[in-house]
């Protein structure tokens, strides 16, 4: 017998920054765990999240994210106050070493995006330098010429 399949799709939702890799220069990154209670964990793995404007801060040599929302969706409610709390990042200590270094350079730590495949919640973070106007400008002049260019190339093929 062949099992019928459910209306749900089990593919992974991974909420993404995209404003990040605009806004800032992004080095290279890490994958850190989060502290989530269960009605965010089942939020997060529907996609119910968001992290424009979100940040990572460090307090008492711990990470914080801070300014992520995690909005509710019918049947599992989250108070206004939780949507928007600051959650803990679990790190390796050497890794919070290492990001404190590249923070005090002047770097800031901005997390891309949220991973919900497999058991655990994880955030993908990177230590970024933020752009000036004519960097950004600079940058979408180059995607663009890069289009036309993709473009042409395939129009002749």
């Amino acid at each position: 017998m062949a099992k019928k399949k459910s209306g749900k799709s089990n593919t992974p939702k991974t909420i993404s920054n995209r404003r990040a890799r605009h806004d800032y220069t992004i080095e290279d990154g890490l994958i850190v765990g989060i502290q989530l209670s269960g009605a965010e964990t089942k939020a997060l793995r529907h996609g119910h999240g968001q992290l424009r404007g979100a940040y990572v801060m460090v307090k008492d040599n711990e990470l914080w994210l801070i300014n992520a929302t995690i909005s509710p969706m019918p049947g599992i409610p989250i108070s206004e106050s939780d949507q928007t709390r600051s959650r803990k990042l679990l790190a390796k200590r050497k890794e919070i070493d290492k990001l404190l270094a590249t923070k005090q350079q002047g770097r800031t730590i901005v997390p891309l995006e949220i991973l919900t495949r497999g058991r655990y919640i994880k955030v993908r973070i990177a230590a970024g330098k933020g752009k000036k106007l004519y960097d950004k400008r600079e940058t979408l002049k180059k995607r663009t010429t890069k289009l036309d260019i993709d473009r042409d190339i395939k129009s002749r093929i």
